[in-house]
Parts: structure tokens; sequence; C-alpha cells
């Protein structure tokens, strides 16, 4: 048995009790200038993190024993939420307080990590009231609301976006099923606002299968791309290289350390070049993550508190 999906409910329910929409203002935090890391060989390596329970700044406590590079290249700030204003029939995009709190906070809880070469980027996820990626009802609103995440990587000098489309819950408020043509026209309106950020696909629901409409297909469009069941091993499908795919992904703490080895292992064996894990917490798990370094990268890992 794998973990499928993962305690992600947990982030939807809290930011339901606990919304804040956006506000732009006239500030622009703008990205911190990386400092080049240690190089190294092998897989980029991604860590989502639960900001309800847990820091951002774990994900740059880890270095590998041999060069001292990170053991992880991107961060993912899990999660803010697409909700549904049902007065003016729009989505638009929310966070709980704590994704607000990292994002009000971008000096001291995103850009060290930036600072050390780590990519931070923002996952965005459906929030039980009906709105998802893939039941816009026009391409005005799908171009909108991919404004709205545009504005906020520029805002808040973050590196790119990441889809999960779990929890829409498609439907409720009078909202629509879901059609072909939303994902595809968000996604190219995103890409369009910011070329050289990074848009991931954690590879689940509606909008995953709908990735062509009207002779545009979406998929090129996209960095990255993954497995979304922990502890397996599934190709995302996607028409991808195999350097931007992760088949394997890996719960830090519940995969086992076996598992988590030999998904690393299958992940160079068989050449895709990226590797998943989720819910890094502040625990020292040196051994769960030397567990796939040694694979990936031919190294142990260091924890530096």
């Amino acid at each position: 048995m794998f973990t499928l999906v993962r305690s992600r409910a947990r982030t939807a329910a809290l930011a339901l009790s606990a919304v804040a929409a956006l506000a732009f203002g006239t500030t622009t935090m703008t990205s911190a200038t990386a400092a080049p890391a240690p190089a190294k060989q092998g897989p980029t390596s991604v860590a989502y993190v639960e900001v309800n329970n847990n820091s951002m700044l774990n994900v740059g406590k880890y270095t590998l024993a041999n060069g001292g590079g990170n053991v992880f290249d991107v961060a993912v700030i899990f999660a803010a939420n697409i909700n549904y204003d049902t007065g003016t029939k729009a989505a638009f995009l929310s966070f709980n307080e704590n994704v607000q709190r990292v994002l009000d906070n971008a000096a001291t809880e995103i850009r060290p990590l930036q600072q050390k070469g780590i990519k931070v980027v923002l996952s965005v996820l459906g929030n039980h009231q009906g709105a998802g990626f893939a039941n816009f009802p026009s391409q005005q609103a799908a171009s909108a609301f991919a404004k709205q995440l545009s504005d906020t990587v520029t805002k808040y000098g973050l590196d790119g976006i990441d889809f999960d489309d779990e929890y829409a819950e498609y439907g409720n408020n009078g909202t629509g099923q879901p059609n072909d043509s939303s994902f595809v026209h968000l996604v190219t309106a995103l890409r369009a606002n910011m070329p050289d950020k990074i848009i991931s696909l954690y590879n689940i629901g509606p909008a995953a299968t709908r990735l062509s409409y009207g002779g545009v297909d979406i998929s090129s469009k996209f960095d990255y791309a993954w497995n979304p069941y922990y502890g397996s091993w599934q190709v995302p499908g996607i028409a991808l290289p195999k350097s931007k795919l992760s088949p394997a992904a890996v719960e830090i703490g519940r995969t086992s350390q076996s598992t988590a080895a030999d998904l690393a292992r299958r992940t160079v064996s068989e050449g895709y070049g990226v590797y998943l894990t989720y819910n890094l917490d502040g625990a020292d798990r040196t051994a769960d993550v030397s567990a796939f370094t040694r694979e990936l990268y031919g190294s142990d890992a260091v924890y530096t508190p």
C-alpha cells in the first residue's frame, strides 16, 4: 500500500476558516540573488513543506557530505488555495494565515533558501468551494486568475507556481464541471505572464488530464511534473522529457528508507531527472534523506540545525 495523496485536507480545511484574499500593494519583493551552490550531479530534488506545521527553512538544512551541495533544489510552499466568491461568481487566490505569514516574512522564510540557490515555488490547491483549474467559464476568467498568480510571484519574489488539482469539489456553489479549455487557457496565460519562472504539475485531478484544447497542447509549458502517490512509482502522463519528470514520490518519515532508496535507484537507472519528496519537517531526517541521496548523488546527507 502507498500513501494516497497526502494530509492536504488539513491545509484546505484550515484555509476555509483563515482566508486572506490578495490585496496587491505597490511594493514588490524581488527574489534574492542566489549564490552559486556547490555543484552536484544528479536529478533535481523537490521538497514540499506543509507550512501549517513546519518551516520552509528546513529545506536548506540538508547538504551533501561529498561536495557540500544542497540536497534539495526546489522548495514548495504548501499551499495557497483557489477559492470562489459567490457574489462575483469568480475564482480568487487565497492564503491561509500560515501561508500568508511565510509570504509576508519572505526576507526570513524564503530569501535564505534562494540565497543558497534553492528555488521557492508556491503550490495552489482546491478548497472545497467549487473553484478549480479546470472549470473557468471563459478564457477571460482563466487569464484573470493567471494574473493573480503571476502578480503573487512578482510581489513576493517567488520562483514559480505549482498546480495541484485536488479538493476543488467541482459543482459546489453552483460552479461548473471540468471543461476542456480551462486549464489550457490558464497555463497559457500564466506562461505568457512569467516566461522565465517555474510552472510545475502535481499530476492529479481533472486538470491534469486536460492538457490540450483547440490545437494547443500545454505540456511543453511545464518545467516539471510529478507522481502524486507517495511510496510508489508512476510516470506522469504528460509529454515532457524524462529530465523534467518524477515518477518517484516519497513522504519523508512515512515512506520506508528501503523504498525511498529503491525509487531513487530506479530514477537514476531509468534516466529520470526529478525526485519528489513531501512533508519535510523540523526533525533531523538525516537517515531518511540519506537513503535517497546515496542513490541519487552517491553521498550521505548532512543535517545542520
